[in-house]
């Protein structure tokens, strides 16, 4: 008897469930890098015998140690796109989840969803994250005379906080803004068939190259979270972990009340670069009816006699 091998019907991976549970791994998969590599550069390296020693432990001695952490998270944002995007496209960001609802015909019935599923993805993996490296960043706390609550470098190995130059949320807002802005806009010309797509299956790769460049020119103000499900789970997770009021409300001593900034500024972001985008090159693209650009070069035909 020959056996089917369409899709099968009536099961959760052909519903919505199924979108949901590929933005749960798509996003897990971004934390379990981005913040690994955190772990790494805070709490590992310079427990591990691996790096010099210095009494108490230091951290960001240089620009390469930001650098590790900027291509840490480049590999993250690759991994994650790898991961869900067949099933979804790879939001793997509610930014960019709304910024597609609000500008490229996302159902608004399935937000609520993907930002759940996103948010859960990134508090099971900061969750993990810890778990691997409790010890390390034990250790750290230990050397450095630290209290966990009031640890700021421990802290973020999971979630961000704004430079101590800034006492308002302006500056922060307006860095978190822009660099999701760019974000959202360079992912819109990535995807685009009627723009340059980058062939053979490499727009994960220019992605997060994307977010590579946000990190190296952006980054610094506010450790670029430009992703509120990236920040959130991790905070959220944090809070429960001890870090108390670093992670929840975010008392940094120059402000205390960070938390909801790296989740409304990269959403404003996010929709100010597809509109940006959309009126600016994609209407221009439409208007002179370039054809799709094809993901496969035609070099000649192969003609076959019936």
């Amino acid at each position: 008897m020959a056996t089917a091998t369409g899709p099968r019907r009536g099961t959760w991976r052909n519903t919505a469930s199924g979108e949901y549970v590929a933005e749960f791994l798509g996003t897990f998969t971004l934390i379990m890098f981005g913040d690994g590599v955190v772990a790494m550069a805070v709490a590992a390296l310079n427990q591990s015998g691996r790096a010099l020693k210095s009494s108490p432990p230091t951290i960001f001695l240089a620009s390469g140690d930001w650098l590790l952490i900027v291509f840490g998270w480049m590999f993250a944002v690759i991994c994650g796109v790898y991961v869900a995007g067949g099933v979804t496209g790879a939001h793997i960001n509610p930014a960019v989840t709304i910024a597609n609802a609000v500008k490229r015909g996302f159902p608004w019935g399935k937000v609520p969803g993907y930002i759940l599923a996103q948010v859960a993805g990134a508090f099971v993996a900061a969750a993990v994250v810890f778990w691997v490296y409790h010890n390390a960043i034990d250790t750290y706390l230990l050397n450095t005379h630290a209290v966990k609550k009031t640890s700021l470098a421990t802290y973020s190995i999971f979630a961000t906080f704004p430079a101590p130059y800034f006492h308002n949320f302006t500056g922060p807002f307006i860095s978190e803004l822009i660099g999701s802005a760019l974000l959202i806009g360079i992912v819109l010309a990535v995807i685009d068939n009627l723009n340059l797509p980058p062939k053979g299956n490499l727009a994960p790769w220019i992605i997060g190259l994307v977010v590579a460049g946000i990190g190296m020119s952006y980054g610094a103000n506010t450790g670029y979270a430009i992703n509120p499900a990236r920040d959130f789970g991790p905070r959220l997770f944090a809070w429960l972990a001890g870090w108390d009021g670093v992670a929840l409300p975010g008392n940094y001593g120059n402000v205390n009340w960070y938390w909801w900034l790296p989740i409304v500024a990269p959403i404003v972001g996010g929709i100010i670069g597809a509109l940006v985008y959309e009126f600016f090159i994609s209407h221009v693209l439409r208007a002179r009816e370039e054809p799709p650009a094809s993901d496969v070069e035609v070099k000649g035909e192969v003609v076959e006699e019936l």
